[in-house]
Parts: structure tokens; C-alpha cells; sequence
């Protein structure tokens, strides 16, 4: 029986995540944390690591109930604590001085910051995928690629590639219950960009790119065939869900189930 895993939010966009037992869903779709915060610069646009190689060596904890965040350079012993709220100004500057330019720490409690506003519920991959997908590369243990594409939710007792199926034909819908929850992955249709390794330097980029279009031709011939992989650096499916999901609990253990759909199953989306 294919179940929830694991489950994981990042409530700075692009940094660390936490593991958590259980997520409630917003009204947007999204997880609540999740991606609730983003670094930006003076014109508004997002500090990620597409952007920003500095990004890859920032580390955060953070403790959701006390709202504390925890930043420190990877490698480096000393860890910096700020509340959110009232040390804002605090995080701000600490963080322009690590970037070198200004920035602003800004907060969304409502949608966050998703990388698909089409699909901004959680994101799925299947734990396999994620150990498959270190094995290419001797040097990123299994951790480290989870930290790098940074799923919300990994599905277990399934192999690897297991999403596969979540990417429909155009015109066809798939649906996917976890718990007593409905989301749908539809021809958007792409699952999300992510980026090479953060150990990797910019000239191994093209490296890292070339032997993930190799692997998936390889391993997913159908997919890349139809067009569903018009870019190789794509692994996680984005899902949506109605906002009669709002308030809802998704947990570890939860099973998931996969079935199609002739339209959208909610009305207040368009099919």
C-alpha cells in the first residue's frame, strides 16, 4: 500500500525544510509554513538559488511554534538566532551582509511563496525517486538530494519513478487521494524545476543536466516521448486542491491512491 512517508515544509523559500508528523492545508492549497517566507531584493524579486548561488550555503533552523529562525553559513560553527516578528530588521541586515546587496525578509500567511501559482498545493515525489537519483552522483548522499529538491511530501512503498503517472495525457485528468484528501495533477503539465546539487559549481551545471536527460530517455522513454519532460531538470509533481480542503490534516501514514478523471472535480476550477 503505497502511504505518506514523510513530510516536510520550508518556510523560507529556496532554504532548509522540517520534518513534521502532520501538515494542515490552507485555503490557497498550500501546506501552512510552507514557503510562508522569501527572501527578496530591493525590486521585489525572489533571492533563490536559480538566481543566487550564495543561497546553496545558507543553513536555517527554525522553530515553527516559538517563530524563532536559526541561519549560519555552511561549514561555519556559528549560528545566528532571530524571532521573525520582532527581529526582523535583525535578519534583514545580517542576511544583506551575507548576499552583499539589500534584501528584504518578506511573509505571505496566506499562499506563500509556491513555485507553481497554477498548482500551489504540496509537492510530491516517491522516496525511491529521491535514492535513485543520489545513486547518479557519488558525492550527494540521499539527504542531500532531498535537500535539494525539496518535496513536500514523499510517498513510500512505491519504486522509484512512481510519479510518473501523475503527469497526464493533455485532455486527461489524474487524481490523487491522500487521506480523505482530493488533489489533481493536470496537464499544467510540468513537474517542477529544480537545480543541480548545491555542491556542484556553475561549470558542472551542464554536466549534471546532460546526465539527467541520459538517465530520464533512459528510464522514462514514454514521458519524454509525448513531451511531458520539455526539461530534464524536472522531477516533483505540483498538485491542486480544492478549497473545501481547507483546514484539512495530511500525516505521515496517510494512504494514497491514485485514480483519473474525465474533468476537474472542483467547481472552482477550471478544467
Amino acid at each position: 500500500m503505497s502511504y505518506v512517508a514523510s513530510i516536510h515544509i520550508y518556510p523560507v523559500k529556496s532554504l532548509d525544510g522540517i520534518a513534521v508528523s502532520q501538515a494542515t492545508i490552507l485555503a490557497s492549497g498550500a501546506l501552512e509554513g510552507d514557503r510562508s517566507f522569501a527572501i527578496c531584493d530591493e525590486a521585489g524579486e525572489l533571492v533563490n538559488t536559480k538566481r543566487n548561488s550564495g543561497v546553496h550555503f545558507l543553513r536555517l533552523s527554525f522553530d515553527i511554534q516559538k517563530r524563532m529562525a536559526g541561519l549560519k553559513i555552511q561549514d561555519t560553527e556559528q549560528e545566528i538566532f532571530f524571532h521573525v516578528d520582532r527581529e526582523r530588521p535583525g535578519i534583514e541586515y545580517w542576511l544583506s551582509n551575507y548576499f552583499g546587496f539589500p534584501v528584504k525578509l518578506m511573509e505571505n500567511l496566506l499562499t506563500g511563496f509556491p513555485d507553481d501559482t497554477a498548482a500551489p498545493g504540496p509537492s510530491i515525489i516517491s522516496t525511491e525517486t529521491i535514492a535513485e537519483v543520489a545513486s547518479w552522483f557519488p558525492r550527494v548522499s540521499v539527504n542531500e538530494m532531498r535537500h535539494r529538491l525539496r518535496a513536500n511530501i514523499e510517498i513510500g512503498d512505491v519504486p522509484a519513478f512512481w510519479e510518473d503517472q501523475l503527469f497526464p495525457e493533455a485532455n486527461e485528468l489524474v487524481t490523487l487521494k491522500i487521506g480523505t484528501v482530493i488533489f489533481e495533477a493536470i496537464n499544467l503539465g510540468h513537474p517542477c524545476i529544480r537545480c543541480p546539487p548545491y555542491y556542484a559549481p556553475k561549470a558542472a551545471d551542464t554536466n549534471f543536466q546532460n546526465l539527467l536527460k541520459a538517465k530520464q530517455e533512459e528510464i522514462m522513454p514514454d514521458l519524454v516521448k509525448r513531451g511531458s519532460l520539455n526539461h530534464f531538470n524536472r522531477l516533483i509533481v505540483s498538485m491542486r486542491v480544492s478549497g473545501q480542503a481547507a483546514g484539512k490534516i495530511l500525516q505521515i501514514g496517510d494512504e494514497v491512491q491514485i485514480s483519473s478523471a474525465s474533468k476537474s472535480l472542483f467547481n472552482t476550477i477550471p478544467d
